[in-house]
Formats: structure tokens, sequence, C-alpha cells
């Protein structure tokens, strides 16, 4: 069923189905709500699942210059209550990671479990810092042509070929995504806060799912903060890059469901 909730005097679009544990899935950078489509269709037989398309990306609103990763958070908290929902467990990717992780310091006793996708709790360093302003001139110089280099080099090279499709179709749905939003984005990211405190104190159970072969994450970093929580367990991924909801749909899905069976 898709809802729209006003949040700050603005537009949330999100879509909610199924019954049983709560589980909140939400997208990456450049996404929407819809990459979680073949996922929530198989989890919504055992759980409710909530997807959200986070601000400035889907149908969701611009609401600032800047969005940041609390901001984001609290969109989900507002969400959940809307829906009288009082614990649920986290599924993000990259961004969503981000944004989850955001949650469960603001309001761990909502959390039932994290599913940390292709994503981390550390901030950004200096350099990556620098890398997102010159990222925010190129969106600000050519808005389209960053996302047509952009998307492909999220896939292990070895699965574009396989892949086109879908990265066309990726393309074409960031490309919905306005201008003002993509560097809102940008900028939460660029400004968020070191959450690896956190995994030492968080009582939920952590998946992290790991590509070897994603650029944008280091691995021996994932690693090192898996060792952190009480209940931590890892997906580790072959000839798999950013996006192992495509790369490797079927293992991923089957790892999400188990993990949210049993905690």
């Amino acid at each position: 069923m898709k809802v729209q909730l006003q949040h700050n005097g603005r537009k949330i679009s999100y879509n909610i189905a199924g019954s049983g544990k709560t589980i909140v899935l939400l997208h990456g950078f450049l996404e929407s709500q819809k990459i979680w489509e073949p996922f929530a269709a198989q989890l919504c037989k055992s759980f409710k699942v909530i997807t959200i398309d986070l601000p400035g990306h889907g149908d969701t609103e611009v609401f600032g210059e800047t969005h940041s990763m609390e901001f984001m958070a609290a969109m989900v908290k507002s969400i959940l209550d809307t829906q009288n929902i009082e614990k649920a467990i986290l599924v993000g990717h990259s961004m969503g990671g981000y944004v989850s992780f955001a949650f469960a310091k603001q309001f761990p006793e909502r959390v039932h479990g994290l599913v940390i996708f292709h994503s981390h709790a550390a901030a950004d360093t200096e350099e990556a810092k620098m890398n997102r302003s010159r990222t925010i001139q190129v969106v600000e110089d050519n808005r389209i042509g960053f996302i047509k280099n952009f998307i492909p080099d999220l896939f292990a090279p070895e699965n574009t070929e396989s892949l086109k499709d879908q990265i066309e179709l990726l393309k074409a749905q960031a490309e919905q995504t306005p201008k003002a939003g993509i560097i809102a984005a940008l900028k939460g990211m660029k400004e968020r806060s070191d959450n690896t405190a956190l995994l030492d104190e968080i009582k939920s159970p952590v998946l992290f799912i790991i590509g070897k072969k994603d650029k944008r994450i280091s691995i021996s970093q994932v690693m090192e903060q898996a060792t952190a929580p009480t209940h931590c367990e890892v997906l580790l991924l072959d000839g798999v890059g950013h996006m192992g909801y495509l790369e490797a749909p079927r293992l991923t899905l089957t790892t999400i469901a188990d993990f949210c069976r049993k905690i």
C-alpha cells in the first residue's frame, strides 16, 4: 500500500505491506524505494515491510540544502510513529546504512536489529570530504553526466555486462533525482557523525553485508567494525561490488530473511 505523510510541511512517500515483525528497507544515494521491490515482494510474506523514499529521492520532496543522516532518521521514526510500530529491523543500503546508524544512535529503544548493506559506521575522512565537495561541483555542472558515470562504477567489472539492463534502469531512475536532492544528500553524508562507538554499545543484533569488489567500502574497515557488537554476523560476497541486491540477489535476500527470522 502506497502512503504519503506530511513531515515538516513536505511530502514523504513510502509503502507498507505484510504483517508480523517490521523490516524497514532504506535505499542508498541516487536510489529510491523501487530498488527494494523484489525483496519486499518476498519479505512481506513473512514480515511487515516498509520501503521509504528518503528526502530528495523518489517521490519524497527536498527539505533543505542539507539532508543530514539524523534528519533522515527522524523521518523514519515519524513513519514508525504514524504506523504505531514500536520496534523495527532496519536494512540500509549504502547511504541507507548511514541513516540506520543515525537512527540507532538517536532511538536505540526502537531498533530490533540492523542490516548494514555495503555501508559502515565511520564518518568521512578528510580526503572523502574533499571528494564529496568535488562531486557536488560535478553535479552542479553536469548532473546527468555524473549519474551516467557513477552508476556503472558501483558494480564489480565482471557483472556490468550481465546486469546492463538493470544498470540502465538504475540510471533512468537516478535521473529523476533533482539536483537539489542529490546535493543535499552529498552534504549530509559529508557532514555525518562517526558512529563507530555505537557498535560497542548496541544491544541489537547486527548483520554486515560486504562485497569483496566494492570500490567504495574498505573490507578491512568493516570487518574491524564487525568485531565490536555483542551479536554480529557478516556475509562476505565473492565477485560483488557495491550492489549486492542486484549482483547476488538470492543469497542476500535469503541471508537477510534468515537473520530477521531468528532475532
